[in-house]
């Protein structure tokens, strides 16, 4: 891969520089909250039975209000599953419920009106099946006051509804565990991303480093052997940076983003992996500094503007129904019981890398000792500053976090402090 087709790659992995797990609690503090209705909308495990044999598992939202899920599975009751009748759970149940779960259709009344109709009728918990294939959050209205509710509410999608009335139709003893577990603390995924970007960073230095003293010892042999034939001497691969084309890059990759956004999809996929066999193309690269302010701007503010993160949208594909442009490393959360996966964008890892083999390259020229030079220590930082990463991460429930919040003031920090 020659230069021009080097700065495209490196361009185009600037876009994804986020960490993001995914999340099963969802805040939202635009819905309606009151003392009885401030639960937070989480994602709720519906294991069912038929008898004595574990059956399909669906997965639905807990309501604002009512009880809290249990975390545990062990800790889940299996509760026998009834279908209302009436179905949409709007006035007494005909049918007697004594720890039921019982199942309701979406209707026309309230959610709580449903909740307080079920518990009054000896209902365990409630699973509403919504009209549609999506999951709708159960708020409160404004004049309710009827909130004293003590048993759980949650809502599944109409297919997950059609299917469990077709097993209560085929089956007399059809029950249910419901049960919210919660992510652990740090999933092996997150110590793999972990050792691949830090040993990335590390081993490319060296390399560069290497590659640098390499040259140097050229270059003195030139001139100890042909001292008149160095005006020929030429140096390739060599890119001069200023403020403005960094500047400028920044507003070239933003606006790169925003049509990644919008038009995402397989075929602008195959255009840009075919951009990389095309030579020709340059662009320039930008400093640590920008793209700590890109990264925050496209990950948080872009929810004011397109309300969501756009960085996130475009780094899991979202909209080409594929796995996105392949600028990022994935990998599955293996012990995660939600699945999904943890992914670090290669802007996380070249854009400090570029400061971190400067350092180094700095050191081996001015024969500094490992101790009292710069890349010791903005290694670590940047070790560190990734670790911060991933604890925000999961203080944060999943939601994706822009890195270079936390490795740019760590690295920058630290190479202006470093002996």
């Amino acid at each position: 891969m020659d230069l021009q087709r080097l700065s495209l790659f490196f361009s185009l992995c600037f876009l994804i520089i986020s960490v993001r797990a995914g999340d099963i609690i969802h805040h939202d503090d635009k819905a309606p909250q009151k003392p009885g209705c401030e639960n937070d909308f989480i994602l709720v495990k519906v294991q069912t039975w038929i008898g004595e044999k574990e059956d399909v598992e669906f997965v639905g939202v807990g309501a604002r209000f009512g009880t809290r899920i249990v975390s545990k599975e062990k800790k889940a009751n299996h509760s026998r599953l009834t279908l209302s009748d009436p179905k949409d759970c709007c006035s007494q149940p005909r049918n007697k419920l004594a720890g039921d779960v019982i199942m309701v259709h979406r209707g026309h009344c309230r959610f709580t009106t449903k909740a307080n109709v079920a518990e009054a009728a000896g209902a365990s918990a409630v699973l509403i099946i919504n009209d549609a294939n999506e999951l709708y959050k159960m708020v409160c209205e404004p004049d309710e006051t009827d909130l004293d509710i003590h048993i759980p509410t949650v809502m599944l999608p109409q297919d997950a509804g059609i299917t469990l009335e077709k097993m209560l139709s085929n089956s007399s003893s059809v029950s249910v565990q419901l049960y919210s577990p919660r992510r652990p603390v740090v999933d092996i995924a997150e110590v793999f991303l972990w050792l691949m970007a830090v040993g990335t960073v590390l081993c490319a230095s060296y390399w560069s480093a290497w590659s640098a003293r390499e040259a140097v010892a050229e270059h003195e042999k030139l001139l100890e052997d042909a001292s008149d034939e160095l005006s020929n001497v030429s140096y390739g691969g060599v890119v001069n940076i200023s403020t403005k084309s960094a500047l400028l890059f920044v507003v070239v990759a933003s606006s790169f983003l925003v049509v990644l956004y919008k038009l995402m999809s397989s075929w602008l996929i195959e255009l840009l992996v075919l951009l990389f066999c095309i030579g020709g193309a340059e662009v320039g690269t930008i400093l640590l500094s920008c793209a700590f302010l890109y990264d925050i701007f496209w990950v948080f503010i872009s929810k004011k503007l397109f309300h969501e993160s756009v960085m996130i949208v475009v780094a899991r594909g979202d909209k080409s129904g594929e796995d996105g442009i392949p600028m990022l490393l994935k990998i599955p959360r293996m012990f995660d019981p939600w699945g999904g996966y943890s992914i670090i964008g290669f802007g996380d890892i070249l854009l400090p890398g570029l400061l971190i083999a400067f350092s180094l390259r700095y050191d081996w020229l001015a024969k500094k000792s490992l101790r009292a030079g710069y890349f010791l220590w903005t290694m670590i930082a940047y070790g560190l500053g990734l670790l911060i990463t991933y604890v925000a991460l999961n203080l944060m429930d999943g939601h994706g976090q822009p890195a270079l919040l936390y490795i740019v003031p760590f690295t920058l920090g630290m190479f202006s402090d470093a002996p």
